[in-house]
């Protein structure tokens, strides 16, 4: 289990707090956290600094930090930027080791800002004190008690779901939202600028929480991406962690020569390292908390197959497309179960899965059908229907099912369609930490999210694949060659991958057309003939690709006819040579790639090949070396992946050379990080057992 970091503990368990820049203004923000502090019943002292003196809430104002009695070992600075380094100092010479900083106007206002920071934190290190924010509004703990943070009351409830945000405005919005939809928070935490504590400092810290049920993320970044993933990889295994990482379309982004850089971007590496650290990604923060709720109320599902009750064959029929669009299965009910259920429904109810009781269901019908179906072993879960019924009120309902829903070791989830009519209901479900949501797609998706962590935590064994028949010296002595930064020749390229077992066709570069016209003939018609040439990223818009030469004839006409245009097109380009290579029987055409993320290292892509690669933006990607888990996630995201077991004129294709191509380069990346860019497209991939081809390559070796 995950543990805290030592110097974090004045902030989780602080003995003392003092707040320097305490009011007594009820305007001012400092009477407002003076305020939460002694409301939120923390039991321990609580000590108000302010240079004017005097009382506050019955408690002294001391003129300054050195006044203060023990115990104290956290600072809550809430005074001009300009202050709070000679705060910080005092501080440290109290032995204060530990420091919220509140205020703004620090990096996020320009240069002068961003000097004033790097001020607290030398002073910060010369004093080994530990700094969070600035420009951030506290945090609370709501089971400590304590609350330091500036927000209105009332405060959040108790609960089971922690909340580490970027942004101080998302943590109020959430405080107030969160009792307003019923469950509460355990921790919160505002990190503002980051200048020292990070998300990854106060992830273990929070989820070590006995209280904490699930850990929500508000995120902008990471500060230290490899860091991070080890850090998540390690809190994941015991407790889940729901992340919305927001700037998915930052623009601005580098412009890189191959595809595979094109299409990466930082997004798909965020995406890629919350698989590997088993983190779930949300795309809205209704999605982060309504999955949080059900992680944080329900078991886990054993499997994927879900079971539907409903009073109503609309909303029934919504809740199956939504299953089946979700990855999740719907049940097939065992045959007494079916029989079970006709004795306890009228004749005209709908006994298979979805089960329809009719709109004239009772409570008594809706809690023995929910009964019926937990039994079933051929159900993981079950997703309840319950608008407001004609004949019976929906809080009734509520209280004769939620008994079976808190003894139920298989998640039940409640659909809860209406507003008015349901009030009653919801509070119950609510008190009940019954996890209810107004409409069926709402609910399928947090089922998915419980199926989707139930299967990673079965799954944590899973390690990445590393082959033992590369030949790693073999690479070594090939990138050595490469004295600087940029694309390696054609030959190295061929080198590199057969060294790790990636099969490429006979290939060698000629300087005029009888030496291609000889070398073709070596090789073994038909042949291709390709231009290397550096400038030119992609060789058939111009003219550089050749293929299916039959003779020595028509390799010199297309090798004189090449060197002819593609000077005219692309004037710049500096020619090396053309790649006289034995040409592949047909086949289907897919790309494999590596980039390098600055953040989280080498992603292994893959997805549609050919010329409209960008185009058709059908790829995936996965952090290097791979898991069994990436390569399927891989192959079964993308079309590319999918059509290889055959789809109409298309036979079956050798699936299997194709996983062995993409763990091969998954490992490749990982041993030489230096490689910034690796693409082969076209892979073709031959029929079942007949393998594959990198019949077009490239590497780059970056700064």
């Amino acid at each position: 289990m995950t543990t805290i970091d030592p110097t974090l503990l004045p902030f989780f368990q602080p003995q003392g707090i003092v707040l320097v820049g305490a009011s007594a203004d009820p305007t001012k923000l400092g009477f407002g956290v003076a305020r939460n502090l002694l409301q939120s019943d923390y039991k321990g002292a609580i000590h108000f600094v302010n240079p004017k003196g005097g009382v506050l809430l019955s408690r002294p104002l001391h003129p300054q930090i050195a006044d203060v009695p023990p115990p104290v070992d956290l600072a809550f600075l809430l005074i001009p930027a300009p202050f709070v380094p000679q705060a910080l100092r005092e501080c440290g010479q109290k032995g204060i080791r530990a420091a919220i900083i509140a205020a703004g106007g620090f990096r996020e206002t320009g240069a002068t800002g961003a000097s004033l920071e790097d001020e607290c934190l030398r002073i910060a290190r010369d004093f080994e004190m530990r700094l969070m924010g600035p420009n951030c509004i506290g945090m609370l703990d709501t089971h400590l008690p304590f609350d330091a943070t500036f927000l209105p009351p009332p405060g959040p409830t108790s609960g089971a779901v922690a909340f580490i945000s970027h942004s101080g405005a998302i943590c109020a919005a959430v405080v107030d939202w969160a009792r307003g939809q019923g469950f509460g928070l355990s921790r919160l935490v505002s990190l503002g600028n980051q200048l020292d504590v990070c998300e990854t400092d106060v992830l273990p810290a929070i989820a070590a929480d006995p209280y904490t049920r699930v850990v929500t993320m508000y995120l902008e970044g990471v500060t230290d991406g490899r860091r991070f993933l080890q850090v998540a990889q390690s809190v994941t295994r015991h407790k889940p962690v729901l992340a919305l990482k927001v700037g998915r379309f930052a623009g601005g982004q580098q412009a890189v020569a191959s595809h595979t850089g094109a299409l990466a971007g930082a997004d798909a590496a965020f995406d890629a390292a919350f698989r590997r650290a088993g983190i779930i990604r949300a795309q809205t923060n209704e999605e982060l908390f309504d999955w949080a709720r059900a992680l944080a109320w329900s078991p886990l599902p054993h499997g994927p197959r879900v079971a539907v009750l409903t009073n109503a064959g609309g909303p029934g029929v919504t809740a199956v497309d939504a299953i089946e669009s979700s990855g999740l299965q719907l049940a097939t009910l065992q045959p007494e179960t079916e029989a079970q259920l006709q004795a306890v429904l009228p004749p005209a109810a709908s006994v298979h899965n979805p089960v329809d009781m009719l709109a004239g269901a009772s409570p008594e019908q809706y809690a023995d059908c929910l009964r019926l179906l937990l039994a079933d072993e051929g159900v993981d879960s079950v997703l309840l229907i319950l608008p407001p019924p004609p004949m019976y009120s929906a809080g009734g309902v509520a209280k004769a099912i939620i008994p079976t829903i808190y003894a139920a070791t298989k998640p039940v989830l409640v659909t809860l369609m209406g507003e008015r009519l349901i009030q009653e209901a919801m509070e119950h479900f609510r008190a009940a930490r019954a996890p209810e949501y107004r409409f069926p797609e709402r609910t399928v998706a947090a089922l998915a999210v419980l199926t989707q962590y139930a299967a990673y935590v079965q799954q944590l064994a899973t390690s990445p694949i590393m082959l033992p028949d590369v030949q790693p010296e073999r690479a070594q002595r090939v990138l050595s060659s490469a004295h600087e930064a940029g694309w390696l020749p054609p030959t190295a390229v061929t080198e590199l991958l057969t060294a790790y077992g990636i099969p490429c066709p006979a290939s060698h570069l000629a300087q005029h057309a009888d030496e291609a016209a000889a070398l073709a003939r070596q090789i073994g018609f038909p042949v291709v003939l390709k231009l290397v040439a550096e400038g030119i990223t992609h060789k058939s818009d111009v003219g550089g690709v050749r293929l299916g030469l039959v003779d020595e004839t028509a390799v010199q006409a297309a090798f004189t006819d090449m060197l002819t245009k593609v000077p005219q097109l692309e004037p710049e380009a500096v020619i090396a040579g053309v790649l006289v290579q034995q040409m592949i029987p047909a086949g289907q055409e897919v790309i494999v790639g590596v980039t390098c993320d600055p953040q989280f290292g080498s992603l292994v892509m893959f997805g549609s090949g050919g010329v409209e690669v960008e185009g058709l933006g059908d790829v995936a990607f996965a952090l290097a070396p791979l898991t069994e888990a990436d390569v399927e996630y891989l192959l079964n995201q993308t079309w590319a992946g999918r059509k290889l077991a055959g789809f109409r004129h298309l036979p079956p294709a050798d699936r299997t050379a194709v996983r062995q191509t993409l763990i091969r380069l998954g490992q490749l990346a990982a041993d030489f990080p230096q490689l910034a860019e690796i693409e082969i497209n076209p892979l073709l991939v031959l029929p079942e057992g007949q393998g594959v081809w990198a019949v077009d390559a490239r590497a780059r070796v970056g700064e």
